[in-house]
């Protein structure tokens, strides 16, 4: 989805306007500005810049720059679609996680006075955006083919009376020098929900198997 996304940023830029990409989180608008980056770093005519929400050194110029039209890709949150965010000459919007946003929400950078391209962007057919297709206000573009060299991706499913064949697979993963993450439905113990917390897994895994 991003080197889709860049791509048609890219065409908005190469014809003289600006493209903006939104993202509900500022960690997940933080990680598309610097994979974006990353991949910007052989077009350096391209400038590229995050605009995040609240108050920090160097906003005020930034969003400026953005009404000078000094910056062709903006990266942001809703901060994005603030009133006292101008834009020069937007002519592409893509919405990522677009379900997480309002409907005004999404459509607010897509009424700037030129009109500008808009691409919504969902890993999940969740029933609204079905609903936008089903009933034509929306083209529909379906990637159906994984990046070439991607590797397989196993799957298992183990019960908790099996949790110690899931711990030697961590270990033997680790012995590579790889990384490994255990995710939790809780941050820590709740009265209402009898559910494994992050907290108390930490202390098990820190005192017992991978101490």
């Amino acid at each position: 989805k991003t080197i889709v996304t860049l791509f048609a940023m890219l065409i908005a830029v190469e014809n003289g306007c600006q493209a903006a990409l939104m993202a509900p989180t500022e960690v997940l608008a933080e990680q598309h500005f610097r994979s974006i980056g990353r991949l910007l770093s052989v077009l350096p005519e391209v400038r590229p810049a995050l605009l995040k929400g609240g108050q920090y050194a160097g906003k005020a110029t930034l969003k400026q720059a953005i009404a000078a039209g000094e910056v062709d890709i903006v990266i942001g949150t809703h901060a994005l679609i603030q009133k006292d965010v101008e834009f020069h000459n937007l002519g592409f919007v893509a919405v990522d996680e677009q379900h997480r946003f309002g409907v005004k929400q999404r459509s607010r950078l897509g009424e700037q006075e030129r009109r500008p391209d808009l691409l919504h962007l969902s890993a999940t057919p969740i029933p609204r955006s079905l609903a936008l297709t089903l009933w034509g206000d929306l083209d529909i573009s379906v990637l159906d083919e994984l990046p070439p060299g991607r590797q397989p991706v196993k799957t298992v499913w183990k019960t908790a009376e099996r949790i110690g064949d899931v711990y030697n697979a961590v270990w033997a993963e680790l012995k590579k020098g790889r990384q490994a993450y255990m995710v939790c439905p809780l941050v820590e113990q709740s009265e209402k929900q009898d559910l494994l917390d992050a907290e108390t897994l930490y202390e098990t895994l820190r005192h017992g198997p991978f101490k």
